[in-house]
């Protein structure tokens, strides 16, 4: 059974409606995607910022197949439903897809990594290269470099190869 709740808690910005018809879109499509493949799940659309968040919420082997290894098939998903949502609503989307919890859960532990990374670069001087991340993880380990002073990050290579590298300051 697919249940979707709308949670508009956040301030009505500029383009509010237009995220919240991407996020009715990118719902409408998930869970008609669900009962084709006779998953069990809950969408919860929201609003955080300037992007509309679509969350399938559920537990067990039919949700972790929504993630994948690594959200391999979480981040496929995601650009689906972009394109479903854009098609629908005629703009180009720039939705955030989580499931299970996945994301948020990625996210946390991402900032660790970006924290604990930079307090090993200000103690030893040296540089770090971290593992290949797709453009959301190094996004939120750059955020987290970003809160360390004396140390900066970027980020080299090409996809799906590209990798965050976080430096002493000059």
């Amino acid at each position: 059974m697919v249940a979707a709740k709308l949670n508009c808690s956040s301030r009505r910005a500029p383009g509010h409606e237009q995220l919240v018809a991407e996020g009715d879109a990118a719902g409408d499509y998930l869970e008609r995607l669900l009962d084709i493949l006779d998953f069990d799940g809950d969408i919860d659309l929201d609003v955080e910022g300037e992007r509309a968040v679509v969350s399938i919420i559920g537990d067990g082997p039919d949700v972790e197949k929504l993630v994948g290894d690594r959200g391999e098939v979480l981040d496929a998903l995601q650009e689906l439903t972009r394109l479903a949502a854009t098609a629908e609503t005629g703009q180009r989307s720039r939705l955030m897809l989580d499931v299970a919890g996945y994301r948020a859960n990625r996210r946390l532990e991402l900032s660790e990594l970006g924290a604990r990374t930079a307090r090993e670069v200000l103690e030893s001087g040296e540089p770090v290269r971290l593992a290949p991340m797709n453009p959301f993880e190094r996004k939120v380990v750059h955020d987290a470099v970003a809160e360390v002073d004396g140390v900066e990050s970027s980020s080299e290579g090409e996809e799906p190869h590209r990798r965050v590298v976080v430096s002493p300051t000059s």
